[in-house]
This record gives structure tokens, C-alpha cells and sequence, in this order.
């Protein structure tokens, strides 16, 4: 009989043992499983993180960008402006020529005028004198 109380104490032992093994495996399976999500969550945070200083450094590297060009734009612009106002003094140059052109011609005009009436005065003169020539002649 003590045979058979061993072999059932045995069984009923590795039955227990079985339960608890079963069930540590189980309790560190669930753990395991635990472990394992909470990892990829920090992984994921990690990654998240990462992208966020790469987002930042291409956002500051676009701001250097864009602030490079309103500097270029700026300095095309001043040159711009420049050369209007080169151009501006080019004309009001250009225009106290013609003024001083306009008034060359003025005088001139003027010569013209006072030649053409003195040519005039003087055909009549001779004109009157011929006349009064021919008139004492007959």
C-alpha cells in the first residue's frame, strides 16, 4: 500500500507542481507581455522624439533660408531703388538740357524774327525808294 499512496501523493505532487509551474509561466508570460509593450512604448516616444528635433533643426534650417533671401531680396531691392535714382538725376540732367536747348531756340527765334522784319522794313524801304526814283525819273 505504500506503494500506492506514493504513486497517488506522486501524481497528486506533480499535478500541484504542474498548477504552479502552469501558473508562474502564465503570471510571467503576462509580464513578459507588459515588459514588451512598455518597451515599444519608450521606443515609440524615442522615435517621436527624434522626429521632432529633426522637424526642428529642418524648420530652423528653412528659417535660415527664408531669412537669407528677405536679406537678398533687400539688398536687390536698395540696388533698385539705386539705380531709379541714378536714372532720376540722368532726366532732371536730361531735362535742364532741353531748358537750356529751349532757350538757345528762343533766341534764335527771336534773331529770326527781328532779321526777317528788318529784311521786310528794308524791301520796302528800297521798294519806296525805286518807287519814288522811277516817279522823279518821268
Amino acid at each position: 500500500m505504500p506503494e500506492v499512496i506514493e504513486k497517488i501523493s506522486k501524481q497528486e505532487l506533480e499535478a500541484i507542481v504542474k498548477e504552479i509551474i502552469e501558473d508562474f509561466v502564465r503570471q510571467n508570460e503576462q509580464r513578459a507581455k507588459e515588459l514588451s509593450i512598455i518597451e515599444r512604448v519608450i521606443r515609440v516616444e524615442e522615435e517621436l522624439k527624434a522626429l521632432r528635433e529633426i522637424e526642428n533643426a529642418r524648420f530652423e534650417a528653412m528659417e535660415k533660408r527664408f531669412e537669407a533671401l528677405q536679406r537678398e531680396m533687400k539688398a536687390y531691392y536698395e540696388a533698385t531703388d539705386k539705380r531709379f535714382e541714378a536714372m532720376e538725376k540722368r532726366f532732371e540732367a536730361m531735362d535742364k538740357r532741353f531748358e537750356a536747348m529751349d532757350k538757345r531756340f528762343e533766341a534764335m527765334e527771336k534773331r529770326f524774327q527781328f532779321l526777317q522784319w528788318f529784311m521786310g522794313a528794308g524791301f520796302t524801304f528800297i521798294s519806296i525808294l525805286i518807287a519814288i526814283f522811277g516817279l522823279i525819273r518821268h
